[in-house]
């Protein structure tokens, strides 16, 4: 690893991976955002999420989406990987995945705005694709979480 990345505190980057298996938030780590400035999106595909059934055990997959605008920090894309990873043996309804989701990088890096949807498969005939958004209180991007939410589509 670079000395750069050194510096800027991260852990997983570049490091032997081991793979945990039960809900770890605190895997999650952010680095400094060079561009807090500009607003551009950020876009993570997770085609391969699992998590089981709180009440059957039973695995449910799905791909995960999640979109934001960085303000001043950023999630590390092998940390949120490795985080992803660990909801494999956690039991709890797809609504709360994709929550809990929004909910831990919010608190991890505060964007200016986030939102993440869970495209899960079907299981007894049905598929469900819940969505969750978030934009910073008293700012343009709350105004812009409250329109998508009212316009939002699963394509």
């Amino acid at each position: 690893m670079d000395s750069k990345r050194k510096t800027e505190g991260l852990k997983s980057l570049g490091q032997e991976t081991e793979y945990l298996t039960d809900y770890t938030p605190g895997i999650l780590e952010a680095f400094e955002n060079k561009h807090p400035d500009n607003d551009y999106w950020v876009q993570f595909n997770c085609p391969e999420f699992t998590s089981l059934c709180p009440i059957t055990g039973q695995p449910d997959f799905a791909e995960i989406k999640i979109m934001y605008l960085p303000d001043k920090k950023m999630v590390e894309s092998k940390s949120l990987k490795l985080y992803l990873f660990s909801f494999r043996n956690h039991g709890d309804f797809h609504e709360d995945c994709v929550n809990i989701i929004m909910k831990d990088l919010i608190k991890l890096m505060e964007p200016k705005y986030i939102e993440v949807i869970g495209l899960f498969l079907p299981r007894g005939g049905i598929s469900i694709y819940p969505y969750a958004n978030y934009g910073k209180p008293g700012t343009k991007y709350e105004q812009l979480a409250a329109q998508r939410l009212t316009q939002h589509q699963i394509i």
